[in-house]
């Protein structure tokens, strides 16, 4: 096992990556920018390294600077966490040839599944059923296949992810317009304005499985997490199991996923993302190369520390158990954003004035926050993760409304009240909902009544 670990990364990922280190008797250093100089991850780690001004570009993701902390400072090896440099090749790349481990899959496959469309040519080579669509196309190809499969379709940036370089479109009228607007986005954000195309799956739940894979070909899938509430294509609202599996599909979507990571030779925490049509079949979408947001849900059902086991992999050893893991319960995770949900969920920046996290069994609260704390303009927006179980999903929801309710969160506008509402609606309740339940859904909250 390593002996000192760099955490790449800032906020409350960083807590979580540094609680873990030192669970297992591991120096943790990690990076910071100027603009987060005394925060909560600074003064747990064992070491921190300044790496340059709050800009992210001159920052978290300055691979050389990153990288130069590591060497500077002993590390062994590199967590990256989500975010950032999480997914980038050329990272790792960097790592490798600097003598740190990177705590994730290697540089190859990382590009591979980087590149949706690579991806989806490799795991439909591995038996992974994909939505109807195509690879990168231009304008013309695109009106073509639009034409063949149908509207609605979705343009997507084959280098993208959080809903940049996304475009739906309903008419042919609309198509090179929004073929332009996608494009240039995923430019801007990605440095790549390829686009594919796909059709639109309406209604559709975006449904994922989590797995851990070892070196010496070793899969463990530690079942499905249903992220279907989502603002933007970025999720608010995660919980595991999905209500909307039957066992049947659970097993085949976890037997399908543990072959196609053996096809690719994948290698530690990974997620692999569905949309579930409303007939019950299922179409891979893409594979997360690295932690989740919302891996603690997994945890919960579980009981499977998914950080450690990424640092027991990446030191060489093998996952504990292969198969499907056994679970228990239901969790659910509430992310706790600094937003302003009646204003489109506009980020919020700003001074934490009173902060009282809940307490009591079944309650968890990852964040890196305390009354004080400058959530400042430069990053996502994540302050905090209401992560709870319960034995059955009746149980959960109230648990988890139970302990909205006891959290006190003041000084910035948050999702905290248009999370209670979600949870409260008889349509979440029910179990029967879409990635379309905002647009659907008309709640006081979210500006929308």
């Amino acid at each position: 096992m390593f002996s000192r670990v760099l955490v790449a990364n800032r906020g409350e990922i960083a807590v979580r990556v540094i609680r873990a280190l030192h669970e297992l008797d591991i120096e943790a250093v990690v990076v910071y920018s100027t603009a987060d100089a005394g925060t909560l991850p600074t003064r747990l780690a064992d070491r921190a390294v300044c790496i340059g001004p709050p800009s992210a570009s001159e920052s978290y993701l300055n691979i050389a600077s990153v990288v130069a902390a590591g060497e500077t400072t002993g590390c062994e090896a590199v967590h990256p966490g989500y975010g950032f440099l999480s997914e980038n090749p050329d990272f790792v790349r960097a790592c490798e040839d600097n003598d740190l481990v990177f705590i994730g899959p290697d540089a190859d496959v990382m590009a591979r599944m980087g590149d949706k469309v690579e991806a989806k040519r490799e795991l439909a080579a591995a038996g992974l059923p994909l939505v109807p669509g195509t690879e990168a196309v231009g304008p013309e190809d695109a009106a073509k296949a639009a034409a063949e499969i149908g509207y609605p379709v979705l343009l997507k940036a084959s280098a993208g992810g959080g809903g940049k370089g996304m475009r739906l479109v309903e008419r042919a009228d609309d198509l090179d317009d929004a073929f332009a607007r996608a494009s240039g986005e995923a430019q801007a954000a990605f440095g790549d304005g390829t686009l594919y195309l796909e059709k639109l799956i309406t209604p559709a739940r975006h449904v994922e499985v989590q797995v851990l894979c070892d070196a010496d070909g070793g899969v463990l899938t530690l079942g499905e997490r249903e992220c279907s509430i989502q603002r933007r294509h970025q999720k608010l609202i995660e919980e595991s199991p999905s209500p909307a599996l039957d066992e049947a599909t659970r097993e085949a979507m976890e037997t399908g996923v543990a072959g196609a990571c053996r096809a690719i030779s994948y290698l530690n925490a990974g997620t692999f993302e569905f949309l579930l049509a409303p007939d019950g079949s299922y179409y891979f979408i893409e594979l997360n190369a690295r932690l989740q947001v919302e891996h603690p849900v997994s945890e919960w059902v579980t009981g499977i520390d998914i950080v450690r086991e990424q640092l027991r992999i990446a030191a060489g050893e093998q996952v504990r158990h292969t198969g499907r893991a056994a679970r228990r319960g239901h969790a659910i995770e509430v992310r706790l954003n600094a937003e302003d949900p009646a204003r489109g969920f506009a980020p919020a920046p700003g001074v934490i004035e009173r902060f009282r996290p809940p307490l009591g069994p079944g309650v968890r609260l990852d964040t890196h926050i305390e009354e004080g704390s400058v959530i400042p303009p430069y990053y996502d927006s994540l302050i905090g993760k209401l992560i709870v179980w319960n034995e059955d999903r009746p149980s959960a929801i109230e648990r988890s409304l139970r302990a909205l309710s006891e959290l006190e969160l003041r000084g910035v506008p948050t999702t905290r009240e248009a999370a209670l509402e979600i949870l409260a609606s008889e349509t979440f309740r029910s179990g029967r909902y879409s990635t379309s339940f905002l647009d659907e859904t008309r709640l006081a909250a979210v500006g929308a009544g």
